[in-house]
C-alpha cells in the first residue's frame, strides 16, 4: 500500500495568505503544523513513511523537504512533476514511479489524497481508509464522500446509487452547484461532497486510463524515464474528468471522520475556535461589539468595532475584507490581480528559498532593501548582477563572503559592498541563523537579474 500526496497546486482561494509561490498546503491555519505536515502524519497511522510519495514541483521542493523533516518522514519520496498537468497525469506519473522505481506490483493499492485538508479523529479516519482499501481490492475505484451539512457551493458533489458493501455505487459526479441546486441536493439526500481522495490498485487505475484516457496511458506505458522526458505532452486534466466521471467501476465510501478542505475563508471560520460572540480571532486583534466575524492578523494590530458577519484577513502587504458567504469570489480577485500584473498575486513580501528566506523591507525608484536570513550550514549561489550593486550589513551571526577572488568573514555590525557585475556569494558556516540587511541600488532590481555560476541546489 502506497500513499500519493498531491502537493503541487498553487491555490488562490485563501489569498492573501495563500499565494502562487507559497500555497495553501504550506500554511499553518489550524495549529502549529502546516496542512501538508498534518496530511503526512495522518497517514503515518496506516503506512511507513517510506510508503509515502509526495508529488510536487521544483518550485516547492524545499518547502516539502522542510515539512517532511517536521513530520519525521525524511525517508518519504519526493516526486517532481516536470510541468504542471493537473491531477490525472500526476497520479499516472506517481503510479509509474511506484511500479518502476519502488517495485510495486499491479495489485498494489494506491491511496491518493490532496495535501491541504483538515481531517479530525485519527482513529476514525484510519478505519475509513482500511475500509476503502478493502473495497479497492475488489477491483473498484473508491472515492471518499462527505455527508453535507449545508448547501455548499464550493464543492463538487457525488450522486450515489445502489448500496455496495459499506458504500454505494456512484450514479454521477456533479459540478460545483449554485445555491438553489445545492439546497436541492441537501434536501433530497443521496448526495455527498467530493473529498478528492481516491483509492485503487495500480492495475485498475491503468485499465481505466487505457479505456478513458489513452493518451495518458500510452505515455505512462513507455516507462518512467520516457514519461518524465515527455511529460509536457500530457493533457491538462483532473482525475475526475479523466476517469471517475466516465468509469462504471467507481464506488463511494462515506467518510465518517470530520472533514474540511478549508477551501475558503468561510470554511476557515468554521474550523477555528470562537469566543462567546462567535468571533474567530487569531493574531493581534481587538474585537469590540463584534459578532460572528473572522479576524486574522499577522503583522500589526487589527481593531474592529461593531463588525458582524465579516471576514478580515491581514498580511504585511494586503488587507482582505469580505462579507461572510462571499469568500468564493476571492479567486476572482486573484485573477484580476494576475491580469493587472500585480506581484501580490504570486508572492509575499517574505520569500522562501532553499537556503533560508528574505523579506522586502522597502523599495522605490533605484533601490530595494531586504532582510536576508541564511540557515546554518547553507549557502547562496555564486552569482552576479548586470544592473545592480549591493551593500550587505550583518546584524546577526557571521557570514563567509566571497566577492570576486576575495573570501572573508564578516561579523555583526560589519558591512561590505558588492559592485555591479562582480561575482559574489554568502555562506553561513555557523550554528545560528545569519541575518543580513541588503540594500540594492541600480536601474533594474528584478529577481531575474541573477546569473548563477555555481549552486548547491541545482539552479544554475
Amino acid at each position: 500500500m502506497k500513499v500519493i500526496i498531491l502537493a503541487g497546486g498553487g491555490g488562490t482561494r485563501l489569498f492573501p495568505l495563500s499565494r502562487t509561490r507559497f500555497p495553501k498546503q504550506f500554511l499553518k491555519l489550524n495549529g502549529d503544523k502546516s496542512l501538508l505536515a498534518q496530511t503526512i502524519e495522518r497517514f503515518r497511522h496506516s503506512v511507513e513513511s517510506s510508503d509515502i510519495i509526495v508529488v510536487t514541483s521544483e518550485d516547492y521542493v524545499h518547502h516539502v523537504k522542510t515539512e517532511l523533516a517536521v513530520s519525521r518522514a525524511k525517508d518519504a519520496h519526493i516526486l517532481l512533476e516536470p510541468v504542471a498537468r493537473n491531477t490525472a497525469p500526476a497520479i499516472a506519473f506517481a503510479a509509474r514511479y511506484c511500479t518502476e522505481e519502488l517495485g510495486c506490483g499491479p495489485d498494489e493499492v494506491l491511496i491518493v489524497t490532496p495535501s491541504d485538508q483538515v481531517i479530525c479523529s485519527a482513529e476514525i479516519f484510519k478505519a475509513d481508509i482500511r475500509q476503502a482499501v478493502e473495497m479497492a481490492a475488489m477491483d473498484k475505484v473508491v472515492t471518499l464522500g462527505v455527508a453535507p451539512d449545508s448547501p455548499e457551493t464550493g464543492y463538487g458533489y457525488i450522486q450515489t446509487g445502489k448500496p455496495f458493501g459499506s458504500g454505494f455505487l456512484v450514479e454521477a459526479f456533479r459540478e460545483k452547484p449554485d445555491r438553489e441546486t445545492a439546497e436541492i441536493y441537501l434536501e433530497s439526500g443521496g448526495y455527498y461532497w467530493n473529498s478528492g481522495m481516491f483509492v485503487f490498485t495500480i492495475d485498475r487505475f491503468m485499465a481505466e486510463l487505457k479505456e478513458h484516457q489513452p493518451d495518458i496511458h500510452s505515455l505512462a506505458d513507455t516507462g518512467f524515464a520516457a514519461m518524465t522526458e515527455n511529460f509536457a505532452a500530457m493533457p491538462n486534466i483532473s482525475i475526475d474528468y479523466a476517469v471517475t466521471e466516465k468509469s462504471s467501476q467507481v464506488v463511494m465510501l462515506p467518510l465518517t471522520a470530520k472533514w474540511s478542505d478549508i477551501g475558503s475563508w468561510d470554511a476557515i471560520y468554521d474550523v477555528l475556535g470562537k469566543n462567546t460572540d462567535g468571533n474567530a480571532v487569531k493574531g493581534d486583534c481587538i474585537p469590540i461589539d463584534c459578532s460572528n466575524t473572522l479576524m486574522l492578523g499577522s503583522s500589526r494590530l487589527i481593531a474592529g468595532i461593531g463588525l458582524k458577519d465579516l471576514l478580515v484577513v491581514e498580511t504585511d502587504d494586503v488587507i482582505l475584507v469580505a462579507q461572510k458567504g462571499e469568500s468564493q469570489k476571492v479567486k476572482d480577485l486573484v485573477s484580476g490581480l494576475k491580469a493587472s500584473g500585480r506581484a501580490e498575486a504570486d508572492e509575499h513580501t517574505t520569500v522562501y528559498r532553499p537556503w533560508g528566506l528574505y523579506t522586502v523591507l522597502g523599495s522605490g525608484p533605484g533601490y530595494k532593501m531586504k532582510k536576508i536570513v541564511v540557515n546554518p550550514g547553507q549557502v547562496l549561489s555564486l552569482q552576479m548582477h548586470y544592473h545592480r550593486s549591493e551593500h550587505w550589513i550583518v546584524i546577526g551571526g557571521a557570514a563567509k563572503v566571497t566577492i570576486g577572488e576575495t573570501e572573508s568573514m564578516v561579523h555583526e555590525n560589519e558591512g561590505v559592498f558588492v559592485a555591479q557585475t562582480t561575482k559574489h556569494r554568502i555562506e553561513n558556516p555557523g550554528r545560528l541563523p545569519l541575518e543580513i540587511i541588503e540594500v540594492q541600488n541600480g536601474s533594474y532590481l528584478g529577481e531575474d537579474d541573477i546569473v548563477r555560476f555555481e549552486d548547491k541546489y541545482g539552479r544554475v
